[in-house]
């Protein structure tokens, strides 16, 4: 258990004589707070529930957090509990105000266990939370044990896929990792980081501009190429191959008066025509 601070340990002790409440009390006190905002009643409420996120607080303890700042995010919840809880219904209001204080501090785990954020979705969470329960069941199979079994088991009894429980047994089974962190060879001072390793796929800058250079140059001598047809083949390549969706043969030798077998003639022709072009201007500037 994470050690407490001398004004967390005042804390608890006032919380564990702060006395238990009855359920006509506890009514008396919701309703002078729903119905005229009385802090004192708040106060005693509030006081008499801190127990519970104690209690839940030490339950959540092995996600290495403090348990001070644990506290403190259930006794958000539990405020908030206050806030909603309804006097009328005939619950008492510790049972209300256990699932407020359990969302609150199940929500800080989720933003500050690690550095990179989990369980956005609520299978996610369930899997966060019950995964280390059921990893005792996984563990006991041992390294030669059928894990993929155990792990189908799991993702049926928590509606997630096998995938997301595998990704997530890995996820706490090793703790985050800097990539600033040294790599080898520290006692002769060469250590490297660890993020030197990672390799970028992507291009390199002057792999880009040289890409882009190369694609304005291609669409220049393609629309140069272009004013060299005549206006129906112009028409033939432009609907067959510029077109966002191509026109059917049929579709333009009934606009132009011809055949089918006709345009595809003259498409076929007007395409050598542009590799010649293309291929010419290409000699020229190789040679310029």
């Amino acid at each position: 258990m994470n050690r407490l601070d001398g004004v967390s340990q005042s804390f608890v002790k006032a919380a564990m004589r702060a006395p238990y409440l009855s359920r006509d009390d506890e009514r008396e006190l919701a309703q002078k707070w729903s119905e005229a905002k009385d802090e004192a009643a708040l106060h005693s409420l509030t006081q008499a529930h801190m127990r519970l996120v104690i209690s839940m607080a030490v339950k959540f303890r092995h996600y290495g957090l403090p348990i001070p700042d644990l506290m403190q995010e259930g006794h958000v919840g539990l405020l908030e509990a206050a806030a909603r809880f309804e006097p009328s219904r005939e619950v008492r209001f510790s049972t209300y105000a256990m699932w407020w204080i359990r969302a609150s501090m199940q929500d800080y785990i989720l933003r500050n266990w690690s550095i990179v954020r989990g369980g956005t979705s609520s299978g996610q969470k369930s899997l966060f939370f019950n995964l280390r329960r059921l990893r005792a069941k996984i563990s006991r199979n041992g390294p030669d044990g059928d894990q993929s079994s155990t792990f189908a088991e799991v993702a049926m009894a928590l509606g997630v896929s096998v995938h997301d429980v595998e990704m997530m047994n890995a996820r706490l089974s090793s703790p985050d990792s800097s990539l600033n962190a040294p790599v080898g060879g520290e006692e002769d001072g060469s250590a490297t980081e660890r993020g030197n390793f990672l390799v970028d796929t992507q291009p390199l800058p002057d792999e880009v501009v040289q890409s882009h250079i190369d694609g304005e140059r291609r669409s220049k001598m393609l629309r140069e190429a272009l004013t060299r047809l005549n206006p129906r083949e112009l028409r033939i390549v432009r609907a067959r191959r510029l077109a966002e969706e191509a026109e059917t043969l049929e579709s333009l030798g009934q606009e132009l008066g011809i055949s089918k077998e006709r345009v595809r003639q003259i498409e076929g022709r007007a395409l050598e025509k542009l590799q010649e072009i293309m291929v010419g201007k290409r000699h020229e500037l190789a040679h310029a």
